[in-house]
């Protein structure tokens, strides 16, 4: 059900939802936040209104990426989605999975939208370890990082279990660094020659490592 913020007992319930039920009350004293390029590019797990304000205010963002994507019936969403707005941010809904071989289409966008973006930008999804780690490295690579950076932004530090399911954004990255890296450009490799579903067919997780991840932890 959409989250109606256009009343005070809407907001209220956003709220709410928010806290309780996509868990922001663990964000409120955690943020997990990142460095990925100096006055260019931050990280965070899903920002709650006043930490973007606090952002924002601090480090003079101008965009949001948003890698959960939409979610009409999460509070989250609506109030992180009505603050970019009120502090005049641009928002970019990029959704990627924490747990699939990043889709092909997906990662092509990526690479425009961080293109096109006016910086400094903020890239978050729910916890800030795996989606948020994938599109960090990304964007490393992209302004000539190595794949080993890349990797270093899907540490634990952020949260994020390797042998677990989302380990396969690792090996995604790893899958470059044997075929490409060094001798293709990222995204000619992205567009020609990456195999997702061959990716996909080859990974595999550690049953412990799940069991932290979904049945602990509860990542989305």
């Amino acid at each position: 059900m959409p989250q109606d913020l256009t009343t005070p007992a809407g907001r209220r319930a956003a709220l709410v939802n928010s806290l309780f039920i996509d868990h922001a009350i663990l964000r409120q004293g955690w943020r997990n936040w990142g460095v990925v390029a100096p006055g260019r590019l931050y990280r965070s797990n899903h920002p709650s209104p006043w930490q973007l304000r606090d952002a924002a205010r601090r480090l003079g963002l101008r965009t949001v990426i948003n890698l959960r994507g939409e979610r009409v019936d999460c509070g989250s969403d609506a109030l992180s989605r009505a603050e970019a707005a009120r502090l005049g941010l641009a928002h970019v809904d990029a959704p990627f999975e924490s747990r699939g071989a990043p889709h092909r289409d997906r990662l092509l966008r990526l690479a425009g939208i961080f293109e096109g973006m006016a910086e400094p930008a903020l890239i978050h999804c729910k916890s800030g370890a795996d989606r948020t780690g994938l599109a960090a490295g990304v964007f490393l690579i992209l302004q000539g990082g190595t794949s080993a950076a890349a990797l270093a932004q899907l540490h634990w530090r952020h949260g994020h279990v390797s042998a677990s399911r989302t380990g396969i954004l690792d090996a995604f990255f790893r899958l470059y660094a044997r075929e490409a890296e060094g001798r293709a450009p990222f995204l000619d490799w992205v567009r020609d020659g990456y195999d997702e579903a061959g990716l996909r067919a080859a990974f595999r997780s550690k049953a412990w490592a799940d069991r932290v991840v979904d049945g602990v932890l509860r990542r989305e």
